[in-house]
């Protein structure tokens, strides 16, 4: 199964907010992402259903191996594209929410030119949070 752009949002969002937390509920990625109650729980059961998501008798999700994967290569292509983008003059507000964009559709051939260029010319880099 091919994980469609929003599902790769879903997965970021927990890695994310695993990162901050000791444990991440539904209801918190309601509140990261401001979508509601019903489209997160529709989300969750998707991805659990197809092996990227667990969820414990508390409600507490972790992602599996798959979705850990998932969710690392998404986060990682917004961090190097954020970086890039502000490198080169965007400014941080919308060098976040393009990166958001182009992460779900690059390629991974173009991805890694774009990683390669950046680890070439240090000058470029821009540290992202």
């Amino acid at each position: 199964m091919t994980l469609q752009e929003s599902g790769e949002m879903y997965l970021e969002t927990i890695l994310i907010l695993s990162r901050k937390k000791n444990y991440v509920r539904s209801i918190d990625v309601c509140e990261e992402m401001g979508y509601s109650k019903p489209s997160i729980s529709r989300a969750v059961g998707i991805l659990r259903n197809n092996g990227y998501l667990d969820m414990d008798n508390r409600g507490y999700l972790t992602l599996t191996e798959k979705g850990r994967e998932v969710a690392e290569k998404i986060y990682e292509r917004h961090q190097v594209l954020s970086s890039v983008l502000k490198a080169i003059g965007v400014s941080e507000k919308t060098a976040a929410e393009d990166a958001c964009r182009i992460e779900h559709i690059i390629s991974d051939e173009t991805f890694e030119i774009v990683k390669k260029l950046m680890s070439e010319h240090p000058d470029l880099h821009v540290p992202v949070e």
